[in-house]
């Protein structure tokens, strides 16, 4: 998988980390990504995909519901927001490499993450997740429009490569929250049992 660190610790920009990668290497991410998150959740069950985690750190300023601001994530509502980041990349990066302006908005659809509440839904998910996103890289043509970018409000340039590296590096973001919710539930498990 890509080492997100250099420009998660600022210690490089996102215009040259981006350099050094092409559409193979975003390919590869995903894959790399999807199949690191699918490896966590073999130690998983119905029960810890349902499980409310506690979460100290949580707070989300943009929960649709008021209550649900400081809610831990599950990992139903973690594979969603994951996914959901990932597609968004993904289609604002195609619309870039295609050549296409684009403005700084949102692309975004988070599937209602009250809905996985199984194994097999967050499998499921990932998957489909991963299908949408192989096929937005499909997308880009043979020589791709590389240097189109869109400034956002701090003055980044966001490049077709910088875009998709966004939701990637966010994902990763996540990893260690979704091993620490599979740790909870199955401390808690073993707890009830």
């Amino acid at each position: 998988m890509i080492d997100f660190t250099p420009v998660q610790e600022k210690q490089i920009p996102w215009p040259e980390f981006a350099a050094r990668l092409n559409r193979q290497d975003l390919i590869d991410e995903v894959n790399q990504l999807t199949d690191t998150i699918l490896e966590i959740l073999v130690e998983c069950s119905d029960f810890a995909v349902a499980f409310a985690p506690h979460d100290p750190e949580a707070h989300d300023p943009y929960a649709e519901n008021p209550e649900d601001e400081d809610l831990g994530w599950g990992l139903g509502h973690l594979i969603a927001h994951i996914t959901a980041s990932n597609e968004e990349s993904a289609f604002m990066g195609a619309e870039l490499a295609r050549g296409v302006e684009v403005e700084p908005r949102r692309s975004r659809f988070e599937i209602d993450w009250e809905a996985i509440t199984t194994l097999e839904q967050a499998r499921h998910r990932l998957q489909e997740s991963r299908r949408m996103v192989l096929a937005s890289l499909d997308v880009w043509p043979d020589e791709p429009h590389l240097q189109n970018a869109y400034k956002t409000r701090s003055g980044l340039e966001v490049t077709p490569m910088v875009r998709v590296l966004f939701g990637f590096s966010h994902a990763s973001s996540h990893l260690a929250q979704i091993e620490e919710v599979i740790r909870q539930a199955k401390e808690a498990k073993t707890k009830s049992a």
